[in-house]
């Protein structure tokens, strides 16, 4: 009789009174035959009031009183309604300081972000992007913002690639990849650099082993993201020589945004990152200068093999024959050009370099910065740049010996926290996000384990 009285109250408790269930049980019990006469009802009430008590005591106000249905005498104060900011390519997003620099083959600009006197990372980006766009968002990603207060990043723009770049002249020779990678030792004069750690994507990182393969001994170390070493093959040559043209003579057409898409993302990229993929098809359409990204893509597609070879008899190794410095060779699962960065790996000294694949994303710096600042960082540790302050560098170290702070993941996690408690306690007390103590750019995709 008790699992019947209970399972009835928990059918009527949001709809009928005490005083109704008290009925309804009560005639349930009659119907089923229960003993009503006069000396047992007092006890049926004492219990029913005691399963009501256990059952509903979260249902019952502190005055005695039940809640109405409709809820309205609940008050909702100090809502506000926010939407999160749209993700932004430009310029205002930006902390780095731009600085023009002049070379043999016209002006270039470059970006600095972080303290001068710091170890360097150059970086260098891939077709129909520029520093902002390309980098700009992973640096900013907070497990990166921690690596930057060990090292200054100098991002070098490819000529006319800059944000609102005026269009070259019709009679302007556009530098080859040779010539692009020769630009960059005007940027070291210019910055009194000796040595820099590479970071390049696509076209930039072929830009940046063509530089290192000339001068070994500016270049630590390499961060190379979808690197080719070869020469483009037919099918290249024959879609990007067909996007110059359409880009020369009609600007951004559909197809032409559609192989930028795939060059960066690869295939079925609606349906990884629809917002993602928004953001950069509108900046292709809206920001880019289609006559000078003919210029470059020109340039791109008329590159020369980087000629290296891996060998493993250590009598007959000869210097130039590949990249002497450590090398980090990443691709995305889902990139079109995996298989380029396989042949890569299989022309590097096995001995200091390795190849890093990362799952479910193709353009890996904006779909899975996480793993990408790990690996980065870890690259970095194992080269010597991350030590305990105080410790004495590895004599076998090609890196140069910078005693900086460790990167530890306790660090990290320090560095997390200070940073978004420092971010809420601007915002409460002045009512706005913050732009100069700390700029945080979210990413659209959360990392994933590969």
């Amino acid at each position: 009789m008790l699992e019947i009285l209970n399972a009835r109250d928990l059918l009527y408790k949001s709809t009928h009174s005490d005083n109704s269930r008290r009925n309804d049980c009560r005639a349930m019990s009659t119907n089923c035959g229960a003993d009503r006469r006069p000396e047992n009802r007092k006890s049926d009430d004492q219990r029913f009031e005691r399963d009501i008590g256990h059952v509903n005591m979260a249902y019952i106000d502190p005055d005695g009183t039940m809640p109405s249905d409709s809820m309205d005498d609940i008050e909702l104060k100090n809502i506000q309604l926010q939407f999160p900011s749209a993700r932004s390519l430009s310029r205002d997003d930006s902390s780095a300081c731009e600085e023009i620099v002049s070379t043999d083959h016209g002006p270039i600009v470059v970006a600095i972000q972080g303290s001068r006197n710091k170890p360097a990372i150059l970086t260098y980006h891939d077709l129909g992007l520029n520093y902002i766009s390309s980098f700009q968002a992973f640096f900013n990603y907070i497990d990166m913002r921690a690596l930057l207060e060990n090292f200054c990043v100098y991002h070098v723009n490819a000529p006319g690639q800059e944000e609102g770049a005026q269009s070259f002249n019709e009679d302007y020779v556009y530098p080859t990849m040779d010539e692009l990678a020769t630009q960059l030792e005007c940027v070291l004069a210019k910055f009194g650099l000796k040595q820099f750690i590479g970071f390049g994507v696509g076209a930039g990182a072929n830009i940046l082993a063509r530089f290192a393969l000339t001068n070994p001994n500016k270049v630590s170390a390499l961060c190379l993201i979808n690197c080719v070493s070869t020469q483009a093959g037919w099918i290249e040559w024959g879609y990007q020589k067909l996007n110059a043209r359409h880009l020369r003579s009609k600007g951004m057409t559909q197809g032409v945004l559609d192989y930028l898409m795939w060059h960066h993302f690869g295939r079925n990229t609606e349906e990884r990152n629809h917002d993602l993929v928004q953001v950069y098809k509108s900046y292709f359409e809206r920001n880019v200068n289609a006559t000078n990204l003919a210029l470059f893509i020109d340039s791109y597609v008329r590159r020369t093999d980087l000629n290296i070879q891996r060998e493993m008899d250590l009598t007959k190794k000869k210097e130039g024959m590949t990249l002497g410095m450590p090398v980090i060779n990443i691709t995305g699962s889902y990139s079109p050009h995996m298989d380029d960065t396989v042949t890569l790996n299989g022309r590097l000294d096995p001995t200091n370099s390795s190849w890093m694949k990362i799952s479910d994303c193709g353009m890996v710096l904006e779909e899975q910065p996480g793993k990408v600042s790990e690996a980065f960082r870890l690259f970095l540790q194992g080269e010597g740049y991350a030590i305990q302050v105080g410790r004495r560098p590895s004599k076998i170290s090609t890196a140069p010996s910078f005693e900086v702070a460790p990167l530890s993941p306790t660090k990290m996690a320090q560095f997390r926290k200070a940073s978004i408690e420092e971010l809420l306690k601007s915002k409460f007390s002045t009512g706005q996000w913050p732009t100069s103590a700390i700029h945080i750019t979210e990413n659209p995709i959360s990392a994933v384990v590969c």
